[in-house]
């Protein structure tokens, strides 16, 4: 609960022992790559073909990209924004009926965390605050407008992933969820995580991040690369189910969250997946005798499991459902 104090606006002048990491853990934020960058897609381009194949490409080669002309209001995403900021600034008494550490519960406020051995658990420098896209009765009452304008904002994500090829491979009534994650300014960034190293178990992840705030970053060619928040756009990044449908051709790429000494930021992402009995497996027509099953199939429950069993770790859950080549 030590984090909730210390979480605002207000830098504390050296990290506490709790949110240091090894070595070996640590960001090394000189050789971040600045000359290259993810994708950048304009879903208002008229030629279905080169868009579809800008995507296709985007997929197999990053597993993330930015797509600017998306339709989503600016101004909706602004009050989106600012609304779950004010929300972490709410006093700590307020927002302590929400914090957790058990992860099953629908709507959480929690801290993750790193295990190290032979040390404590190694806070990251940040708090996530995550519940469903609805029932609404499940979102917070204060700030007075968090629940009007997030039940707006989610019909519009959402309309934008209904598509009937998604519904089709994960089933229906899909996992929808949202995260919001909280970066205070950090004494020294050098020696923590804002989020630790991690691919996203769910099949597709939407976000939103503050302008001018980097943090996000992702793996390329083995070396890391910043994402720079791009005005009115959203980051997609494809999570750890549509690896597997896809048979290994589209990429679930490990990517973080770093953290800056100045500006506060924030992300919101909007998780898509499947439900929990929905049977996962490579997608039959990706499949011939030059492309064999490189994952078993599975129920998105079992899954999970083994997600959360792995809470704490550079997680690696899909590779737990890989199949043993001869």
């Amino acid at each position: 609960m030590a984090f909730f104090q210390m979480a605002s606006d207000t830098n504390p002048l050296s990290l506490s022992p709790n949110f240091i990491l090894p070595e070996n853990h640590r960001p090394h934020l000189s050789h971040v790559s600045t000359l290259d960058s993810i994708p950048i897609i304009d879903l208002n381009d008229h030629d279905t073909n080169n868009l579809v194949q800008k995507l296709s490409q985007a997929s197999e080669a990053y597993g993330f990209f930015q797509i600017i002309n998306h339709g989503v209001p600016e101004e909706l995403c602004n009050r989106m924004m600012t609304a779950s900021t004010q929300f972490f600034k709410l006093a700590p008494e307020e927002k302590e009926q929400y914090f957790t550490t058990d992860q099953t519960k629908k709507v959480k406020l929690f801290n993750y965390f790193l295990k190290i051995q032979g040390q404590e658990k190694v806070n990251m420098w940040s708090e996530t605050f995550s519940h469903p896209w609805h029932p609404t009765d499940f979102l917070p009452e204060n700030p007075p407008q968090y629940r009007v304008v997030f039940v707006e904002y989610a019909k519009e994500i959402g309309l934008g992933l209904a598509k009937d090829c998604l519904q089709k491979k994960l089933g229906e009534n899909p996992t929808l969820r949202a995260q919001a994650n909280y970066y205070p300014p950090c004494p020294d960034p050098e020696l923590t995580l804002g989020l630790a190293v991690h691919t996203d178990p769910n099949a597709l992840t939407v976000l939103r991040q503050t302008e001018g705030v980097t943090g996000l970053q992702v793996i390329k060619d083995s070396k890391w690369v910043g994402v720079d928040p791009l005005p009115n756009a959203f980051v997609i990044n494809l999570g750890d189910q549509i690896q597997v449908l896809s048979n290994g051709r589209y990429k679930s790429v490990h990517h973080r969250a770093v953290t800056n000494i100045i500006q506060p930021r924030l992300s919101i992402a909007m998780f898509y997946g499947p439900n929990k009995d929905t049977l996962i497996g490579p997608i039959e027509d990706l499949i011939d005798e030059e492309h064999p099953p490189f994952y078993g199939r599975y129920h998105y429950a079992e899954f999970l499991e083994e997600f959360y069993r792995q809470e704490g770790t550079r997680r690696l859950v899909k590779e737990v459902f890989e199949l043993q080549r001869n």
